[in-house]
């Protein structure tokens, strides 16, 4: 593994890239990559890199989202078969044709949907700036928010919403066991449950945090508490150990008895030798329509725009 760890960095090195990873990647994708992050953080990196390459050890949305913000850069997936639950829930014909039957909405996108989506966005949103993006905007707008069911849900019981939601949701997030995570508590009574807002509504009822996957570290990072069960993908839990070695993290367990943690099936197939051979031969690489690009972008930015005006 040290071998091809270093020449991943010669290559790194030699063709001026960067590497991006997502806190749900395999632990030793983290540790290798320049920068790692949420959703958000990605495409602000990605926003304002001056890499000749951009590699994004994530899925395949994120690609799009970091070659949407740079047309004129080579930006690669090691895997281009890393997709996303979510986004497949919401193909963009359909999301288009429910967009069109209520034009007097302003449409919010979950950053986890295609181009194709984004296209037809007036705003991109994450987890992490959801909340205040919607409240940035007058109380009285009409709001579609797709695809995130859940997310939207939240964010319309903590803003008094009554956003229009599209029926989509994250395969990792649906599948948590409110009864084993129950019976976690039994066996950890001082743990914190800290829940994505992702996850269905009976789970974050009892959870005693709910944010994104930054904060939810940042919460681990500052609580006096020295035990989670952390209802979201298993990944981020390397950052947290790293962060904090003396505190004890639980991961919450899908419905799926065979399975103690909860892993998404997509993040995990990017591979350290997958990522050698992609920097190695520059492939996969992603690109997007340029008249899909042309109109994807301008929701991106607006988000960037509005997260660097919250101070987020």
């Amino acid at each position: 593994m040290n071998k091809l760890i270093t020449a991943i960095n010669e290559l790194k090195k030699e063709k001026k890239a960067l590497i991006l990873a997502h806190y749900y990647q395999r632990s030793e994708l983290q540790d290798i990559a320049d920068f790692v992050g949420d959703s958000l953080a990605l495409a602000q990196w990605a926003s304002k890199t001056d890499a000749d390459v951009i590699v994004m050890c994530g899925v395949h949305f994120m690609a799009e989202t970091a070659k949407i913000l740079n047309p004129s850069k080579t930006v690669l997936i090691p895997d281009m078969d890393a997709g996303c639950s979510l986004a497949d829930s919401c193909p963009a014909d359909k999301f288009e044709e429910f967009v069109n039957a209520h034009p007097d909405h302003t449409v919010i996108s979950y950053v986890n949907t295609s181009a194709g989506v984004k296209a037809v966005t007036d705003i991109v949103v994450t987890s992490t700036n959801a909340k205040q993006i919607v409240d940035s905007l007058p109380k009285d707008e009409k709001i579609i928010f797709g695809p995130d069911y859940n997310l939207g849900n939240y964010i319309n019981s903590i803003t008094g919403r009554n956003m229009l939601l599209w029926n989509g949701a994250c395969h990792v997030h649906e599948q948590f066991s409110v009864e084993k995570i129950l019976a976690l508590k039994k066996i950890y009574p001082n743990a914190i449950v800290l829940a994505h807002p992702e996850c269905k509504n009976t789970l974050l009822s009892i959870s005693d945090f709910v944010g994104s996957t930054s904060a939810l570290l940042k919460y681990a990072q500052t609580s006096d508490c020295n035990q989670f069960i952390v209802a979201t993908e298993s990944g981020i839990l390397h950052q947290m150990q790293k962060a904090c070695p003396e505190k004890t993290f639980i991961p919450a367990p899908p419905n799926d008895s065979t399975c103690a943690c909860n892993e998404c099936n997509f993040m995990r197939l990017n591979t350290l030798e997958k990522l050698y051979l992609c920097l190695k031969n520059e492939t996969p690489e992603v690109l997007v329509d340029e008249k899909i690009a042309v109109k994807a972008v301008k929701p991106i930015v607006r988000m960037l725009d509005i997260s660097e005006e919250l101070g987020l």
